[in-house]
Order: structure tokens, then C-alpha cells, then sequence
């Protein structure tokens, strides 16, 4: 049936692309943007995948909302985010989100966070099929048993379990206690470390621009150190108000993890290639060309070592008790004009 017929029959039809290589390249687009959040991603399909955030410094809360924000922004597309202590029980999160969160047609856009601690808790009411890896022949026979939610799934006798299902019985049992260990699993080696931001609204204040150049470089320099590796090249990303995109790059003399270094040599590039005819919606940094932290001791501390130091004293104060904690002397100035 042709479009347009189909669409006057059925006005409130949706209408997708029949060519595979779309969703391939928006499925790329959506992994890029969470890999600049964290290089701990697992891809599990091509709309879905886990992502370890524990050691980013923002909650989860607000990692989730922006992350959330920035797909729809960049892509048009809805996602929705469930966040937990292990993937399990973020799974069905994500799940519980949706079927919670769908009102009429539209869709979704859920976000449902697990505390740590109410893994147990939030599963408990639960049906059984809620459970990540239950179908629907292991739905009917726990049902057939009496066990027709996750409460009375952890309820259950280990013994009873083990009888009925073998050695399966034992990870159900774990899994109905929200109890998972399995970590996420990255596929492939990360060949780069960046991190962006889209703004509310389009902006031209230089001040603004240098600020967050200066905090994305800081976040981008917190991973490498926190992942043991130096970046020798780094890049910049701009898109303007029109949508328009450009990177740039420039290759250091050595490999570096250090905040100045990244938000100096960032800045130097936007500013080669700003124009001022134009407002900037996003802004990003990143470092690639990555290899391993192999410092060897010397006699004498050199300048570079005595940054690298200070700055992963720093990280453990701003992990230990915020990143508002301590804040850099420009950021002072520009709150007291």
C-alpha cells in the first residue's frame, strides 16, 4: 500500500525506515555519546547497553537525566535508563521504567534508579516474568509451584529450587535477592577518552565556553587517571547554532592525564577556529591516542610528576566528599562578578 493512502487510512500510523543501515548508524551515534560519559560500556544489542558509571564524580540521578537529554538533543530519539548496584537488577529497571512510564502512544523517556541497598525491595513485587532471563516455560512452571512473584521467588527453599531446576535454581534464587556480580564487560580495547555537553541555550560568552572547556577537560583528565592512561593527541568538538559540526586535533609532545595540559591546548584549538558570527550549541574534549601510565621513579621529582601527584590527591578528596569541595580560582572569580 503506498505511503500516502496508508497514512489517510491510518492517520496515527508510525512510520520507520525499511533500510538496516539506519539504525546502525544511530545506534553508533546513541554508543558514542555514552562512551563519552564512560569507556566501561557493553553493548548488549543494537539499542541496548550496560554502562559502569561508579567512577564518575556527578550522581547517578544527574548522569542518567543528561545522558537521557543528550540522546533525544543529538539524535531525536527517546531512551529510556535504569540504574542499580549490578546489571541485573538495572535491567529491569530499565523495564519497570517503561511499563510504568507508557501513557498512550508516546514513549516512554523513563528513568528509574534502584537505591543501593533496595535491590531486594524494589524486585519484591515483581512478577516472575520481570526477571531478566525467566521466559515463559520457566514462567509457567514457577507459577505452577505457587511462585508468582519475586518475593516468593527469594522466599524459596535453596533445596526446593536445586530439586526443580538443578543448578539454575541456585542463580534464581541470588537473582530474586537483587544479588549479581557479573561485571560489565568491554569488548574491545578504548582507543579514546572525551567528554561533551550541550548547552540549554546556544551561547557566545567566552567566559561560559572557558569555563566548560576548563571542567570537560578536568572530567576528561579525572578518567585517564582513574583508567592509568595518557592521551597524546587532543581534540575538540564544536557544533554551532545551526548544527553544523567540526573537530580539530593537535598532537603533544608526550602523553599526558593532566587537567592544564588537556584545557590549555583544547582552548588554543577553539580559539584558532571559533567563529564569533556564530553561537555554540555543544562543546567537547577528548584525548586519544592512549597508552599506559608506566611512570618509573627518579631521583629527583620532576614538574610533571609533582602535577600528576597533586592532582590524584585531588581526585580522592573530590571522590571522597564532592567535587564542590575544592573548585579552581576563575570559577570563584566568575561567581563573585
Amino acid at each position: 500500500m503506498p505511503t500516502a493512502r496508508a497514512l489517510s487510512q491510518c492517520p496515527d500510523l508510525i512510520l520507520i525506515s525499511d533500510h538496516h543501515s539506519d539504525y546502525g548508524t544511530a545506534s553508533h551515534r546513541v554508543m558514542e555519546i555514552i562512551g563519552s560519559y564512560t569507556p566501561l560500556v557493553e553493548q548488549v544489542s543494537i539499542d541496548e547497553a550496560f554502562l559502569d558509571v561508579t567512577d564518575l564524580p556527578d550522581e547517578i540521578e544527574k548522569i542518567a537525566s543528561e545522558l537521557q537529554a543528550r540522546v533525544a538533543a543529538e539524535t531525536h530519539l527517546p531512551c529510556s535508563l535504569g540504574g542499580a548496584t549490578n546489571k541485573l537488577v538495572a535491567k529491569i529497571a530499565t523495564d519497570t521504567g517503561k511499563a510504568r512510564n507508557r501513557v498512550g502512544k508516546d514513549y516512554p523517556r523513563a528513568i528509574l534508579i534502584v537505591p543501593p541497598g533496595q535491590e531486594e525491595k524494589f524486585l519484591a513485587p515483581l512478577p516472575v516474568s520481570a526477571m531478566w532471563g525467566i521466559g515463559p516455560k520457566t514462567e509457567a512452571v514457577l507459577v505452577g509451584l505457587g511462585i508468582r512473584t519475586l518475593a516468593d521467588l527469594a522466599a524459596a527453599s535453596p533445596d526446593f529450587l536445586e530439586r526443580k531446576f538443578g543448578k539454575y535454581g541456585s542463580d534464581l534464587l541470588r537473582h530474586a535477592r537483587g544479588l549479581d556480580d557479573r561485571p560489565v564487560v568491554v569488548e574491545s580495547e578504548v582507543k579514546s577518552i572525551s567528554q561533551e555537553t550541550t548547552f540549554d541555550q546556544d551561547t557566545d560568552s567566552t567566559d561560559y565556553l572557558r569555563l566548560t572547556l576548563r571542567d570537560l577537560s578536568q572530567k576528561v583528565a579525572f578518567r585517564c587517571r582513574k583508567g592509568e592512561v595518557s592521551g597524546r593527541v587532543v581534540r575538540i568538538k564544536v557544533r554551532w547554532s545551526d548544527f553544523s559540526t567540526f573537530t580539530r586535533q593537535v598532537s603533544l609532545p608526550q602523553p599526558t592525564d593532566q587537567d592544564g595540559v588537556i584545557f590549555e591546548t583544547a582552548w588554543s584549538l577553539f580559539l584558532e577556529n571559533w567563529d564569533h558570527d556564530k553561537k555554540i550549541r555543544l562543546i567537547g574534549v577528548g584525548v586519544s591516542s592512549l597508552t599506559d601510565n608506566t611512570r618509573q621513579l627518579s631521583l629527583f621529582e620532576t614538574p610533571t610528576e609533582k602535577e600528576h601527584r597533586l592532582l590524584c590527591a585531588l581526585d580522592e578528596i573530590h571522590e571522597r566528599y564532592g567535587r564542590q569541595i575544592l573548585t579552581s580560582a576563575d570559577k570563584l572569580n566568575k561567581k563573585g562578578k
